[in-house]
């Protein structure tokens, strides 16, 4: 699932339409899902990117409420294992996601970052709610916590600003020239 529920105030911008080399934001992110083999695809949030996707209830309703709505979407078309991916993270790869996958039951995340995730859906706290933070929801699931290597965090945090988005766009553009 790629959450894209935020309200983009300190991109000034929809950060899942933000041009990342000449991709959407929200497409480069379904890329990598794709690449590590996400068996389905769902973006949570109140834009339709002609994805599949699904709202949260209420909308706005955080980073929790978004990754139940899609843990419900992902389970119903038959997942058991989800892959949370935010639509400010464009930059990171299927190597940097590697770590996570490989994770034994119920899952993993990296050690200061709320996402990516990788968490078994039947691990779900049954009493979760959308207004928790995250990481007592990666706690209450059992998530484990993995180190987060340096040189990947960049990448695994995002851009949540402008100034933030033009350093990820350097690091990008000099990778794809690499």
């Amino acid at each position: 699932m790629i959450l894209s529920g935020g309200a983009s105030s300190r991109m000034g911008a929809d950060k899942g339409e933000c041009e990342w080399l000449g991709s959407r934001a929200v497409d480069r992110v379904a890329e990598v899902a794709r690449e590590v083999g996400a068996a389905s695809l769902v973006t949570v949030g109140p834009r339709d990117y002609g994805l599949p996707h699904v709202v949260e209830d209420p909308p706005l309703s955080g980073p929790v409420g978004g990754v139940l709505v899609g843990a419900a979407f992902l389970e119903s078309a038959g997942c058991a294992r989800a892959l949370v991916l935010a639509v400010d993270a464009p930059t990171l790869t299927a190597k940097d996601l590697e770590p996570l996958l490989r994770s034994p039951s119920p899952g993993a995340a990296f050690e200061g970052l709320p996402f990516p995730l990788v968490f078994d859906i039947a691990a779900l706290p049954p009493d979760a709610e959308v207004g928790w933070p995250m990481a007592r929801f990666a706690d209450r699931s059992g998530v484990l916590r993995l180190p987060c290597d340096a040189r990947a965090y960049p990448r695994l945090r995002g851009a949540n600003t402008p100034r933030e988005r033009d350093l990820l766009l350097e690091a990008l553009a000099a990778r794809d020239r690499a």
